[in-house]
Order: structure tokens, then C-alpha cells, then sequence
């Protein structure tokens, strides 16, 4: 058997990242498997370069200003939303021509065409498309939020500047509907949380739906000695570290303003803790905390698990989640986890006993999950069932079988 991962990228995101751990995975596991991508960063030669640079990024421009051109010449939303009108040819690239599975990640900004999956779907291959977001199974969006007109055809579609009930994602929608008659596709969603979602729209119908959540190498993060690491990165030992990361830290989306908020509400109760911040953009929040605070910045990715073994919580205030790879990350390294009741967040936290899950847009609730976990928890307990859960649920090996299991099904 022979596997062809597709994806935009292969470690540039949260998706790039998952389907980049599944390509190692599955080759760990003697699966042949290589990648197609737009925007290569590893040195791994079995992710494959398509199109040039030049090109890959004019499709991109030209994408978004039909967007824009068609969205009555309006900026606002037009990176949350995608047409997917242009994009690469793979049908007669050679390794899709030796693959006897074509699994599709996300795929969107100048790879993959609606019509390009439609000829997919053509050749009579095994198609897999694990779904990262909703886009898959939405006219326009990656995340619909509390709309709910994909579960019919799209149209009137809130992220547009003058909806209508033939509007862009109408068309689209439509577009994906003739695309996905052409073959059958089993789509994977990383939680149970989107698999609900996506069996609800008409373009899942008569295709496959699955759940399996994105593979983690256990080894590579792993508990580690707290204490030394904190003084190779200078930080104290008797502080209570609570880590938030993501790209883009100001990212509103990312929940920043609940954990500031929560930040005040903490600093009248305690003054031992301290955050350490990871990712870009962090001096626009740290002025803010009410807490002290060390800015990390950018951190390569085989760092990150210093990051999690130093800290003393993980916390992820996020709006808007699938199924966060950080928080698998911080799990694997017996790093207790708080969120938002939201996506498939709390398939991954079990209340109270490997974290804590707060209300929904809750920051006196965020609050008391940082105070539960670094005061009253039981710290050596949570910790192990974090790395518990990991293990047993988002291991390589755990992850690759239920592949193989769709990959075989006739």
C-alpha cells in the first residue's frame, strides 16, 4: 500500500503539523507514504514541492481579490473565508499515479480546486480527506461559529458584506456538491465534536464519516525534569508558571482578552504565579497581565516540549478549536491542560481530572481553573492522567491503526 498525504503545508499551522506527524507515523509503521504540498519547510524527502513559488503565491493573491472583488470590494473576513477556484493539477503528478490512497488534509490557499478534487474523486482512487476545520463540508467558511445554513445549502452567509440567498457560498456550496458527486470520499474528523457537525450537511451525504484524532510522537514529548530546565531558560523555581502559546498571541480569536481578564482576577488572590508566553506579537499583551510575564517569542517546534515541561499549567483561552494540538502537546508532557468548553476541547480534558474545563467565554470560571489546578489539585495525579490520556488515545502507533483500518476498507 501506498499513501499520498496532500496538505498546503507541512509545518506551517496546526493542520500542516498533524498531517506532517501522520506522514512519519505511518512511514514508522512501514506505511509507503510521501507528500504533496505547496510551501515546503522540513528537509524530509518525502514531502514533494509542487508548483513553483512565484505561482503558488500569485494563485493565492488572485483568490483572495476574486474574494474581495466579489464580496462587494470588502476586506473584512477575507481570510476566513476561501473559494478554492484555483489551484495545482496532482492527477498526473507521479506519486499521485503510484498511490493507491489519496489523503487530502487541508488544502486550501492555491493547492487544491473544487474542480481539482473533482478530478481526484474521477481517477477511481481511494480518497480520504482528514477535515481540519469545517470548510470541507461548508460553501465558504472554516468555522461557522453559530450559523447554521450548511446543513442546507449555504447562502445568506454572515461573513459576507451583502448576503443573499445565492450569494457566494451558495455557489460554492454548489460547486463542492458537483465535485463530491464524482466518487466517494471518508472524511475524518479530528473530534467528535466537527464529526457531529459535518454529518449534518448535505455535502457528507452518501460519503463516509469518521473520527480520529491527530497522532502525537509520545517520545519526542515526554515529561522531563522541571527544575533543570527552568534554570537553562532562567526562569524561578518557586513560581507557579502558567504557559500560553499560539502564532499569533494577540490573535483575538485566541482568547486572549478572558485570560488577561482572568489574569486581574487572579492577581488579587495570589501573587506566586507568572506566564510565560510563546509566540509572536506577545509585548501587545504582557503590558496588560496583571501578572509578571516572560515573552519566548517565536520557539522552533522541537523546543516546545522545554516549554511545556517548565510550566506548571497549560492554559488555552481559544474561541474557536478543533482539536488543539498544543493541549495534546502539553498533555503528552504531563502538563495539565484548561480551556473552554468549546470544539473538541473537552474530548481532550477530562474535568477536573487531567484539568479543567471553564465556561465558555467564562474568565472568572478560566480564573478558577488556574487556581483548581495549581492549588487544590492533587498536581503528581493530573499530571499522570494527562500523560495517560495521551498515550492511550493520541499515540502514533494508536493513531495508524485506525488509518490502516479506512485505508483497507474495500
Amino acid at each position: 500500500m501506498k499513501v499520498l498525504i496532500v496538505s498546503t503545508h507541512d509545518r506551517q499551522g496546526g493542520a500542516a503539523i498533524a498531517a506532517y506527524r501522520l506522514l512519519e507515523a505511518l512511514n514508522k509503521n512501514d506505511v509507503e507514504t510521501t507528500m504533496l504540498v505547496l510551501n515546503k519547510k522540513t528537509i524530509n524527502p518525502n514531502v514533494i514541492q509542487v508548483g513553483n513559488n512565484l505561482m503558488n503565491k500569485a494563485r493565492f493573491v488572485a483568490e483572495r481579490f476574486d474574494i474581495f472583488i466579489k464580496n462587494s470590494f470588502s476586506k473584512k473576513n477575507l481570510f476566513d473565508i476561501s473559494i478554492a477556484n484555483r489551484g495545482v493539477s496532482i492527477i498526473d503528478h507521479p506519486e499521485f499515479k503510484k498511490a493507491d490512497i489519496i489523503h487530502l488534509h487541508w488544502i486550501n490557499q492555491g493547492l487544491l480546486s473544487i474542480k481539482e478534487i473533482g478530478e481526484i474523486l474521477a481517477s477511481g482512487k481511494k480518497v480520504v480527506w482528514t477535515m481540519h476545520d469545517m470548510w470541507p463540508f461548508t460553501g465558504i467558511c472554516h468555522h461557522a461559529g453559530t450559523c447554521n445554513h450548511f446543513e442546507k445549502e449555504c447562502g445568506f452567509c454572515p461573513y459576507l458584506k451583502s448576503p443573499s440567498e445565492k450569494d457566494m457560498s451558495y455557489s460554492t456550496f454548489q460547486q463542492k456538491l458537483t465535485a463530491y458527486s464524482k466518487g466517494k470520499i471518508h472524511f475524518v474528523a479530528c473530534s467528535n465534536w466537527l464529526k457531529d457537525l459535518a454529518i449534518k450537511s448535505p455535502l457528507t451525504a452518501n460519503h463516509e464519516v469518521s473520527s480520529i484524532a491527530n497522532p502525537i510522537n509520545t517520545t519526542t514529548y515526554r515529561p522531563k525534569d522541571k527544575s533543570s530546565f527552568r534554570k537553562l531558560m532562567n526562569l524561578p523555581i518557586d513560581k507557579k508558571i502558567i504557559l500560553f502559546a499560539a502564532a499569533k498571541v494577540s490573535d483575538k480569536r485566541k482568547g486572549i482578552d478572558y485570560l488577561i481578564e482572568a489574569s486581574k482576577i487572579l492577581a488579587k488572590q495570589e501573587n506566586n504565579y507568572m506566564f510565560l508566553i510563546v509566540g509572536s506579537n506577545g509585548e501587545e499583551i504582557t503590558s496588560k497581565l496583571a501578572l509578571p510575564a516572560k515573552i519566548a517569542h517565536y520557539v522552533a517546534q522541537e523546543e516546545m516540549p522545554n516549554m511545556y515541561n517548565v510550566a506548571d499549567v497549560f492554559v488555552t483561552p481559544s474561541l474557536q478549536e478543533n482539536l488543539p494540538n498544543t493541549i495534546m502537546e502539553a498533555m503528552s508532557c504531563g502538563t495539565p491542560c484548561i480551556g473552554f468548553n468549546i470544539g473538541g476541547i473537552p474530548e481532550m480534558i477530562d474535568h477536573k481530572q487531567n484539568g479543567f474545563i471553564a465556561k465558555y467565554k467564562d474568565a472568572q470560571d478560566l480564573a478558577n481553573g488556574i487556581h483548581w489546578v495549581l492549588n487544590e489539585a492533587d498536581t503528581a495525579l493530573i499530571s499522570e492522567n494527562a500523560r495517560q490520556k495521551v498515550e492511550t488515545n493520541y499515540s502514533e502507533s494508536h493513531i495508524v491503526k485506525k488509518y490502516l483500518a479506512i485505508y483497507n476498507q474495500d
